[in-house]
């Protein structure tokens, strides 16, 4: 049973998730394009990509990793807005992708048509790229003063690497590549770590950055993320086995379907599970290294690896 205190925290740490996932929903309004254009379907498919709910865990872990360094609040709305925007509109694309027929040829996600059922698949093709393309616009939105240009460079460069061929995109194509085929330990690891765990990184990473964090710390939350990721990761597993689809909004045992090999099934869901409790503590003992006030992030982190969507 939760104590009075705990219970307390608990309602305070949701209040606060539900006002970050506002105010992240607040920044992609004001940085998703308007669709008045001759090429308004293609704005219209973009828009209904990142509209299509969804944790924001991203954009909600750069903005805590800002704060965990003792980013200035008043530089939100211009130095970490067009980020948090600009990671959600790349992880957006993902999914679009993700879900094509020459992927996993999903037609449902959270509930609601896919991009490409929706729009067609040209256009679906089309939105993952214009998303891609348009958040490199936005994040460069965050330049103008001369005493942050230097971070922003520098978190550019983080972006770009983790969402590209030595990141997100690079796990990718090794996972396309082994479907349906048996992985060892350490390919799954390489899959998950960049196809997954790239943007979390990124997300951590880019949020030390602009807050002036130095390479120690970000190398630690680079870190912290890769171990996040990798437990989120194997938490879908666990989700793709004995989820609840109506929770998940997706149908279950998608993986099974499309052949994939996934932790779950290399190890067992025991191993599974504890694989996820080893990999979450590690990356909360390492975040109380870094100092500052962490108690919410590592509350998130034990809501992301123990949810249930």
């Amino acid at each position: 049973m939760i104590g009075t205190e705990d219970g307390m925290k608990e309602q305070e740490y949701e209040r606060r998730l539900t006002e970050r996932k506002e105010q992240i929903e607040a920044f992609l309004q004001s940085y998703l394009p308007q669709t008045a254009y001759p090429q308004k379907t293609l704005l219209e498919a973009m828009r209904y990509s990142v509209e299509n709910g969804g944790k924001r865990l991203r954009p909600i872990l750069m903005l805590e990793s800002y704060l965990l360094f003792d980013g200035a609040e008043d530089k939100l709305p211009t130095l970490v807005a067009p980020f948090c925007a600009a990671i959600e509109m790349i992880h957006s694309y993902s999914l679009v992708h993700d879900d094509l027929p020459a992927m996993d040829n999903d037609q449902y996600r959270r509930g609601k048509l896919t991009t490409h059922a929706a729009f067609g698949e040209a256009m679906g093709i089309l939105a993952g790229d214009g998303l891609l393309n348009f958040a490199f616009e936005t994040a460069l939105l965050a330049a103008g003063e001369p005493e942050d240009d230097a971070r922003v460079l520098r978190a550019l460069g983080v972006l770009a690497r983790k969402a590209g061929a030595f990141g997100m995109i690079g796990g990718q194509t090794v996972d396309v590549e082994l479907t349906g085929k048996a992985l060892t330990a350490e390919q799954l690891e390489f899959i998950y770590r960049l196809k997954t765990g790239a943007l979390l990184e990124a997300s951590l990473m880019v949020g030390a950055i602009l807050a002036g964090a130095d390479s120690a710390q970000v190398e630690a939350v680079e870190q912290i993320a890769a171990d996040v990721g990798m437990a989120f990761q194997i938490r879908d597993d666990i989700l793709d086995e004995v989820g609840n689809e109506e929770l998940l909004g997706k149908p279950v045992h998608s993986d099974e379907k499309n052949q994939k090999t996934t932790y779950a099934v290399l190890f067992g869901l025991e191993a599974a599970r504890q694989e996820v409790r080893r990999l979450s503590e590690r990356a909360k003992e390492t975040l109380r290294g870094l100092g500052g006030e962490s108690a919410f992030l590592e509350w998130l982190f034990d809501w992301l690896v123990s949810r249930e969507y």
